[in-house]
Order: structure tokens, then C-alpha cells, then sequence
């Protein structure tokens, strides 16, 4: 085994640990992950440290809480804080590029507004924006030379405006294209690309590599091929518990928010298959990554490449009557996936940790946070083995 060892980093949007069957979802076939999770850590409690697009990404860009780099907001949104990372903050690519690392990027990036990848010196096209760049001329020049159809939607499902001012936000469709077409399939490809020519470097002269694709999905709208759309029965869907809550007691801009996005514009069926679709869209992303980590193996890499796979953010799929992520401080947001498999490294046993001490917060003389924290681990019982 190679030192230094290469890192294949792989991140979904707005994804709901409870999609995966390494989190205990009985229902939703994701065999790439779940085999992931099998030969390596899953961690159970694994947080963002906000559930907004652009400040988590930030922070794991440059290690910092984002009251510390500053943007707060998504750029699309005027919300008055910072667009771009500040030219004195640590970033993640320049210790590495600086130890001979290549760095690429694939897919989202959202770290800021007009500064991508290529800004940081890494390999990678900046597309820029929330939501997947169906009309990017990347993805269209793809289409053309591939034999692709264009990116066209049917039945698409809409949300209603407030005060029956008109239409919503678009949450799901029908992706008139095979999901050889689809931007998924299009990220993965110019991931596989790199992957390729990283892997020469590595073998030939022993070059390491970072190497991230960043999907769009799963966050809505639920954009999607028929054979994703109706994968899953709705009426198999179970419906969160937390749907049957009200607004009673809570801030007055959650339920402003559900009226934003028009949750409760949904009925019990509508809400199940709207739960299906975006489990329909784990599933397809879930494929796309078996892609990438047969490729891994094929070209040799697979015990030479720690793997990692996090996202930025939760969803709220009609839990708490909300939809999207937003203002409201839920597990089902704030909770993330996170796997970490390490070439030659015994899968974990522990399961499950008891923090005797936890972290404190920054020293308001410094500003800094403290120097160690202890933390103790429980010994599991035999039930907690795996």
C-alpha cells in the first residue's frame, strides 16, 4: 500500500440518512453504499454544521464553522454576508497540491459564486449554481456527442403558491431522457475520466490524488427517468410520524415556511409518492456510484483509495409538514450520512459511543476553540457487534 494514500471523496445534496440500507431502510436498493459501509465505518451521528447548500460546503472547504468564513447564505440569495472565500482562509486543496497531490472536481460546487475549482488550481469546470445544470453548455455539448436526447419533463408536479397566489416550486417530473442521458450519468463519466488519468500518474510515477464528484440529486426537484419515478410502490411508503405535527408552540417561521413550500398542499398519497420518487432518485445516484467504484477496482486503485461519502445536508420529504431543508433545527436536516472506508483497515466494531466530556465551546478570550477535548468510549455489549 501506497503512502500517501489517494481519496476518492463522493457527496449527494439534501440526502436523508434514512434512504440508505446501511441506515437501517429495509426498502431502498442501494447496494453501492451499503457495500461501502460493509468494509468500512458508518458513522451513526454525523452532522452538518448547517443544513444550507453553500455555508456547509464552505466549511468543509476550509474546516471552518460558518460564522467563521462568512458566507451564510446561499449566493443566489442577497442575504448580506460574504459570496467568496476569503483569500487568508485555509482551503482544502492547498496543503495537498502542495505535497505533490492532484486535486479534481467533478459536479457541484455552490463554495461561493464566481470562483470554482479551476480558481483553486484544481482540475475540474466550474458549474455554477444550486440545482443540476440542465442547460449548462457542457452537458448539452455531452448530449450532442454522445447521441443523448435534450434534457424535456413531463407530468410535472408543482407545488401551490401562498395565498393561492398561483403556482409553486416544481418538486418532481418525469425526465424524458434514459438515464445514460441524465447529468448523473454525465458527472460520473467526467469523473471516470479523471479517475483515468489520475490512476496512470499514480501507477507510472506514483502520483497521489483527491479526486471529489459532487451530485445535485438528491435534492428536489425529483428529476428522473420512469424506471426511477415508479421504482418503488407508494402505498409501501410509510409516511414520517412527524407529519401528524402542528405549529402549536413552535417559531412562527416554520409554519411560514410550510406554507412556502405548500407541504401541506399534499395529501397522504400525494406525500407517498412523492417519498418514492426521491427514493427512486437515492437508487439512481446509488448506480451511478457502483460505476465509479468499479472502475476504482478495475483500474487497480481499489487498495490504494480511502473512499468517503457524506452530504452536505438532510431533507424534510413532508416530516415536521415541511419540505426542502430550512429554518428549523430537525435531525431529519441536520443528520448526514457518513462513510469512510480505509484500504487494510478492519471494519469498526463499536457501534455506538457515549461522549463523557463534550466539546466546549470557543474560548471567547481567543476565539479559538479549546485544545483537547476528552472523550470516552463505552464498551459495547455483544448486541452492540456487528
Amino acid at each position: 500500500m501506497s503512502t500517501p494514500r489517494n481519496v476518492l471523496f463522493l457527496m449527494t445534496d439534501q440526502h436523508r440518512t434514512d434512504t440508505l440500507g446501511c441506515y437501517g431502510n429495509p426498502s431502498v436498493r442501494t447496494p453501492a453504499l451499503d457495500g461501502l459501509a460493509a468494509e468500512g465505518a458508518r458513522f451513526d451521528r454525523f452532522y452538518t454544521p448547517t443544513a444550507i447548500c453553500t455555508p456547509a460546503r464552505a466549511s468543509l472547504f476550509t474546516g471552518l464553522h460558518p460564522f467563521r468564513h462568512g458566507l451564510l447564505v446561499n449566493p443566489e440569495r442577497n442575504g448580506g454576508a460574504r459570496d467568496e472565500v476569503a483569500d487568508d482562509h485555509p482551503v482544502l486543496p492547498g496543503p495537498l497540491l502542495d505535497a505533490g497531490y492532484n486535486m479534481g472536481h467533478v459536479g457541484k460546487w455552490h463554495i461561493g459564486r464566481n470562483r470554482g475549482p479551476e480558481f483553486y488550481a484544481m482540475d475540474g469546470e466550474h458549474l455554477p449554481g444550486a440545482l443540476n445544470p440542465f442547460h449548462h453548455p457542457s452537458y448539452e455539448r455531452w448530449l450532442k456527442e454522445n447521441g443523448h436526447p435534450p434534457f424535456a419533463v413531463r407530468e410535472a408536479v408543482f407545488g401551490k403558491a401562498p395565498n393561492d397566489s398561483g403556482r409553486g416550486h416544481l418538486i418532481a417530473g418525469r425526465l424524458q431522457q434514459p438515464v445514460e442521458a441524465t447529468v448523473e450519468t454525465f458527472l460520473t463519466d467526467r469523473t471516470i475520466e479523471l479517475l483515468e488519468r489520475y490512476a496512470r500518474d499514480f501507477h507510472d510515477g506514483g502520483k497521489p490524488f483527491m479526486l471529489s464528484c459532487h451530485w445535485y440529486g438528491p435534492h428536489l426537484p425529483y428529476l428522473i427517468p420512469d424506471h426511477y419515478y415508479d421504482m418503488y410502490d407508494p402505498s409501501l411508503v410509510p409516511l414520517p410520524a412527524s407529519m401528524a405535527e402542528t405549529f402549536h408552540g413552535k417559531p412562527e417561521v416554520q409554519r411560514r415556511y410550510a406554507e412556502y413550500w405548500s407541504a401541506d398542499h399534499f395529501d397522504a398519497d400525494a406525500w407517498r409518492k412523492l417519498i418514492a420518487v426521491y427514493w427512486g432518485y437515492v437508487t439512481m445516484i446509488d448506480d451511478q456510484i457502483g460505476r465509479l467504484l468499479a472502475r476504482l477496482r478495475e483500474l487497480g486503485l481499489w487498495d490504494e483509495t480511502t473512499v468517503v461519502f457524506t452530504a452536505d445536508h438532510g431533507e424534510f420529504t413532508g416530516s415536521h409538514r415541511l419540505n426542502d431543508k430550512g429554518p428549523a433545527m430537525y435531525e431529519d436536516i441536520y443528520r448526514i450520512p457518513g462513510i469512510v472506508r480505509v484500504p487494510g483497515a478492519a471494519p469498526p466494531r463499536r457501534r455506538r459511543f457515549r461522549h463523557a466530556h463534550r466539546p466546549q465551546p470557543d474560548d471567547p478570550r481567543t476565539g479559538r476553540a479549546p485544545a483537547a477535548v476528552t472523550v470516552r468510549r463505552r464498551e459495547p455489549a455483544a448486541a452492540d457487534q456487528r
